[in-house]
C-alpha cells in the first residue's frame, strides 16, 4: 500500500472520496456518528463515548489511531476488535477496487473501516480524526449527530500550521452546519477560532464553563448543563485532565440525546472507561516489586506534558522516576519542561523497535542535561531498581514507545 502514494501523509479528501464512490458510498450507510478531533484527549474522549454507549446496552463501532500493538486495535465492530479474516477480506476488496490509483495508507485503511462499519449493525460509531480535521480522511461524513474537539495545542506543525490559531482552524474543520459541537478547556486563541467556525456554520457550540460544567466532588465529579445535574463516580481513566474529556463526551451525547441515554448509563460508562497507555498501571513482568509502581502514558507534546504535570503534582508522597522516549520531530523541550521539577530522576531511552525514535542524546539535551541515558527501557528499569529508592516509575513521551512497552510486557506475561 505504501507504494501507491509517494507520501505517508498527504492531507486531502479527493482520493478517498473517489474510492468511496467506487465502493458505492459505505460512508452513507453508517449508524449515527460522533466525530472527534483534538490534539490531546481525543482518544480518551472516544473511550468515554464508547463506554457510555456500551453501558446503555448499545452496540458501538470505534475507529481510532494509531494502534499500539496490533493494527486490529484501530477498528472495533459493535464492541469487538475486528477479526483477522474480516480485516484481511476487506483489505483485499478495497485494494482490488482501488487498483493502482494514488492513495495514502491511512486513506485506504479508513475506507476499509467505513466499509466494515457499513456492513455490521450498530447503534453508534465513534470516529476519531487521524490528523488535523479539515482534510483528514475521516472528514467524509456529511452529517454526524455531534462533533467533539478535545484540547488543542501545538503539534504536527509541518501539516497543520505554525500557530495555535491555524491548528485550531484545521481541527474545527470537522464542524458541520447546524450540528452541535462539544469542546472542553481550550486556550483563548484556540477557542476563539473554534467559536468563529461554529458560528459561521450555525453549529451550536457546547463549550466548557459556558454550556456545561464539570466539577470535582469528593472522589467523583458533578456534570451540569441546561438538561440538569449528574453526579458521577470516580472516572475509569486516571488523571485530572480526564474530567475534561469525560465532560466533552457527555456534552456531545446529551446534545444528540438518543432515547437510550440515561444518567445511570453515563455514570456507569465513565467509571468503566478504559484506554491503553493513558496513565495505565502496568502489573506484568516489567513491573518492579512492591511498593514501587510502574505506569505508562503515551502523551508526547507540550499540552500532554502540562496535563501530565497536573496529575504528577499529586504524586509527591514518594519518589518519581521518569523514563522518556520520544518520536523524531516532536518538541521534547516543551513536553519535558513542566515535568522536570516534579521528577526525582529522568532517564532517556530509545527502544530498538520504536518507530522514528528520537535519539537518547537529543532527549538528554532537551532536558538541559538532567536526563541520564538509558539507553533502553529494560536498562533504565534495572538501573532504577538498583540505585533508586522505591517509588513510582512513569514511562512516557510517545505512543510508539508505549506500544513497544506493552508488547514487551505482554510477551513476558504470556
Amino acid at each position: 500500500m505504501h507504494a501507491l502514494h509517494p507520501k505517508l501523509i498527504d492531507l486531502s479528501l479527493g482520493r478517498l472520496q473517489g474510492l468511496l464512490a467506487r465502493l458505492r458510498h459505505p460512508e452513507r450507510s453508517l449508524p449515527p456518528v460522533i466525530h472527534v478531533a483534538g490534539t490531546n484527549g481525543k482518544g480518551s474522549t472516544c473511550a468515554f463515548l464508547r463506554a457510555i454507549g456500551e453501558a446503555a446496552g448499545q452496540r458501538v463501532h470505534v475507529y481510532t489511531s494509531p494502534h499500539l500493538v496490533r493494527f486490529h486495535e484501530r477498528i472495533r465492530l459493535a464492541g469487538t476488535l475486528v477479526a483477522e479474516a474480516a480485516l484481511s477480506d476487506a483489505l483485499e476488496e478495497v485494494e482490488r477496487i482501488n487498483g493502482a490509483e494514488p492513495i495514502t495508507v491511512f486513506e485506504i485503511t479508513t475506507a476499509v473501516a467505513l466499509l466494515l462499519f457499513s456492513r455490521v449493525p450498530a447503534d453508534l460509531l465513534v470516529l476519531e480524526v487521524g490528523l488535523g480535521g479539515r482534510f483528514d480522511a475521516t472528514n467524509v461524513i456529511e452529517a454526524p449527530v455531534a462533533t467533539a474537539i478535545a484540547s488543542v495545542s501545538v503539534d504536527h506543525m509541518e501539516f497543520l500550521g505554525d500557530t495555535l490559531e491555524k491548528i485550531a482552524f484545521e481541527k474545527a474543520g470537522i464542524i458541520k452546519r447546524g450540528i452541535p459541537c462539544a469542546t472542553g478547556l481550550q486556550a483563548p486563541a484556540a477557542l476563539a477560532v473554534i467559536a468563529s467556525c461554529a458560528a459561521g456554520l450555525g453549529a451550536p457550540l457546547l463549550a466548557r464553563d459556558a454550556a456545561w460544567r464539570m466539577e470535582r466532588d469528593g472522589t467523583g465529579h458533578v456534570f451540569t448543563d441546561n438538561a440538569g445535574r449528574l453526579e458521577l463516580p470516580p472516572l475509569g481513566l486516571r488523571g485530572a485532565h480526564q474530567a475534561d474529556n469525560a465532560g466533552i463526551a457527555i456534552a456531545a451525547l446529551r446534545a444528540w440525546n438518543p432515547p437510550w441515554l440515561t444518567g445511570e448509563a453515563i455514570a456507569r460508562g465513565v467509571a468503566a472507561a478504559e484506554w491503553p497507555a493513558r496513565m495505565q498501571r502496568l502489573r506484568g513482568t516489567l513491573a518492579p516489586p512492591p511498593p514501587s509502581e510502574l505506569w505508562l502514558d503515551g502523551g508526547h507534546n507540550a499540552g500532554a506534558g502540562a496535563a501530565l504535570a497536573e496529575t504528577l503534582a499529586e504524586w509527591h508522597d514518594r519518589p518519581l522516576h521518569l523514563v522518556v522516549g520520544m518520536k523524531q520531530g516532536k518538541t521534547a523541550e516543551g513536553f519535558l519542561a513542566p515535568l522536570l521539577p516534579l521528577a526525582t530522576s529522568i532517564t532517556a531511552v530509545r527502544e530498538p523497535g520504536q518507530h522514528l525514535a528520537m535519539s537518547v542524546e537529543d532527549i538528554v539535551a532537551a532536558s538541559g542535561g538532567v536526563a541520564r541515558p538509558g539507553p533502553d527501557v529494560a536498562s533504565a528499569l534495572a538501573r532504577i531498581a538498583r540505585e533508586e529508592a522505591p517509588g513510582r516509575i512513569l514511562i512516557c513521551g510517545s505512543l510508539y514507545l508505549a506500544g513497544e512497552v506493552l508488547k514487551a510486557d505482554a510477551d513476558l506475561v504470556a
